[in-house]
């Protein structure tokens, strides 16, 4: 029998790329239930779906009887042979082959609406699994609709999610661009697709750019060891080589810049600073840092944080615009960054080094005019002489 249920879920089959044994499950899980309400779980029947032909076949099996006492599971002898063309004997098998029709309108509504629930069950949970492979990668796709909190792209014809806190602040888009993006979550629910999400703002993004241009971060020669980003604006990404004659640095940058302008102008001219790795706290702060001058780092490993001492004139570059510089450094290196005015220091030390040298002063007048006065009256006395050597050798101690 040509059936236009199997013609319409062949093609859904089709367009949402479900696998033909799994349609046909579902066909048959439907008709069964189906025929169990119809005919009781006593019955005995066969489901034949023919996906290419578009054909569904259902036969029942019944017994033949004198008498019948079950409908369902029996026929009489003269029926069987009337329907068939045949003879039968009192316990031959009869096969008798059911239309979709003879189930009437309402159970073939009730056969559709199960049917398209299951397909929509498939259809979600093989979107799940198809984008669950995609988690952490690049996929390119259309926008087709804008609203104020997100933006709604096509992607293989499903519906991807790109909200705006995953979007780079300063970028514009329109309906029709092609964008690419890194999927960042993906989760079931109760009601509707998957709910995918994809983000231009997310470190991983960055990540995958850089390996997807760079063939020696593809093929693991140069290990990308951390990320500090402020999405549009500026980034810090830490490398490091493992092979001693390849630069880790230079390989990013390429030749001219080559390889990282493709990156920077697909971030929207975003700010990409390329360090060296190091295990040094020290160094790799002061790496991190850069382009600033430092004079010296003091490490505290314990509270993980670093006081920098710089020159007054290096403050501003340590610091960055609205604080970029300094905010990434901490973040990609983990520690907290703490500046401290080297000339502030100095003064503060001046004022102390004046102070001391005041008070000491002032001490050593006292003393002279207490010795003075000692020595005067001990002018050729021996044991006043001894007195005097005394205050001199506890000094000398």
């Amino acid at each position: 029998m040509k059936s236009e249920i199997v013609e319409a879920f062949t093609m859904m089959a089709k367009e949402k790329s479900i696998d033909r044994e799994i349609l046909i499950s579902v066909i048959k899980d439907s008709f069964n239930k189906m025929m169990e309400k119809k005919y009781g779980e006593d019955a005995r029947y066969e489901i034949v779906v023919n996906m290419d032909k578009g054909d569904i076949e259902i036969f029942l099996f019944k017994t033949v009887v004198d008498e019948v006492n079950d409908p369902a599971t029996e026929i009489d002898k003269e029926s069987a042979e009337e329907k068939s063309g045949e003879e039968f004997e009192v316990g031959d098998d009869f096969v008798d082959q059911i239309h979709i029709e003879e189930f009437g309108r309402r159970m073939v509504i009730n056969l559709k609406q199960n049917l398209n629930q299951k397909i929509r069950e498939i259809e979600k949970e093989v979107t799940f699994n198809t984008y669950k492979e995609f988690l952490g990668e690049i996929i390119v796709g259309e926008i087709y609709q804008i609203k104020p909190s997100s933006i709604l792209l096509i992607h293989n014809g499903n519906e991807i999610i790109f909200p705006k806190g995953e979007q780079i602040p300063k970028e514009r888009y329109k309906k029709g661009d092609t964008i690419r993006a890194i999927v960042k979550s993906i989760e079931k629910r109760q009601s509707g697709p998957p709910l995918i999400i994809v983000s231009r703002a997310d470190e991983q993004f960055l990540y995958k750019l850089f390996e997807l241009e760079i063939p020696e971060i593809f093929d693991q020669i140069i290990e990308i060891k951390g990320i500090a980003r402020e999405p549009g604006e500026r980034a810090k990404i830490a490398v490091s080589s493992n092979d001693d004659r390849i630069d880790a640095v230079g390989a990013c940058v390429g030749m001219k810049g080559i390889r990282i302008h493709s990156i920077v102008r697909e971030l929207s001219n975003e700010n990409i600073d390329v360090i060296n790795y190091t295990e040094d706290p020290a160094l790799y702060i002061a790496r991190a840092l850069s382009p600033a001058k430092l004079n010296d780092i003091a490490i505290d490993n314990e509270s993980k944080t670093a006081n920098i001492y710089a020159d007054d004139d290096q403050i501003s570059l340590i610091i960055g615009k609205n604080g970029q510089n300094i905010k990434l450094a901490g973040k990609l290196t983990g520690y907290q960054i703490n500046v401290v005015r080297l000339d502030e220091d100095e003064e503060e030390e001046e004022d102390e080094n004046e102070s001391e040298n005041e008070n000491e002063e002032d001490n050593d007048s006292g003393n002279e005019e207490e010795t003075g006065e000692e020595v005067s009256d001990s002018s050729g006395d021996n044991t006043e002489e001894e007195t005097v050597d005394e205050v001199s050798g506890g000094n000398k101690e």
